[in-house]
């Protein structure tokens, strides 16, 4: 497995040696040791979640307050577009965002670093994606911010088929980063 730091500080991409052949494929998607070696703990991750989408589904973007959370996130099943938008104050790419091509094929995971919003839209008709967590959840500390803002600029792929309603409500950017006292 290979670990390649993105163009966002902290943000890293692993990306497995799947082995493929007539029966079909299998991938270590996830290392401890890699993942040590890496630098962050993998006794850390407290919780496994997973979502599936239908293509056009955007969810996001989000993050925690508090202590935030840190997450790696994989598209086990199918492929999305996804998005990861610095928002730790102290980052020299503070209010920048990166996209990745996440698809089962390829089994590519991302750490995404506490102070980071995420989120991804579904480019198939089932995408399953994958999430190992950090700190348990705390419906209290969610945060969404607008998919659309037109400060962040973000190219979706394609039209947005269905959201939920709070990612509808979502604030913007700048309205969001003042509620948390970043801004």
């Amino acid at each position: 497995m290979d670990v390649t730091e993105a163009k966002l500080p902290g943000v890293l991409l692993f990306t497995p040696t799947p082995h493929v052949d007539d029966r079909g494929m299998f991938a270590r998607t996830f290392d401890a040791d890699i993942v040590r070696s890496a630098g962050i703990d993998p006794h850390a991750f407290v919780q496994d979640s997973l979502s599936r989408s239908a293509k056009g589904v955007i969810r996001g973007l989000h993050l925690r307050s508090g202590h935030g959370e840190a997450k790696i996130v994989r598209c086990s099943s199918g492929a999305i577009f996804d998005v990861v938008l610095d928002l730790r104050r102290r980052s020299p790419t503070f209010r920048r965002w990166e996209a990745f091509d996440l698809n089962g094929d390829s089994q590519k995971s991302i750490y995404i670093p506490a102070g980071c919003a995420h989120g991804f839209q579904a480019l198939t008709d089932i995408s399953d994606i994958t999430y190992r967590i950090d700190r348990t959840h705390d419906p209290s500390e969610d945060v969404a911010i607008a998919w659309n803002d037109p400060d962040l600029s973000i190219p979706w792929p394609l039209p947005m088929t269905m959201m939920s309603e709070r990612d509808a409500a979502a604030p913007s950017l700048a309205d969001a980063l003042q509620n948390l006292g970043l801004f």
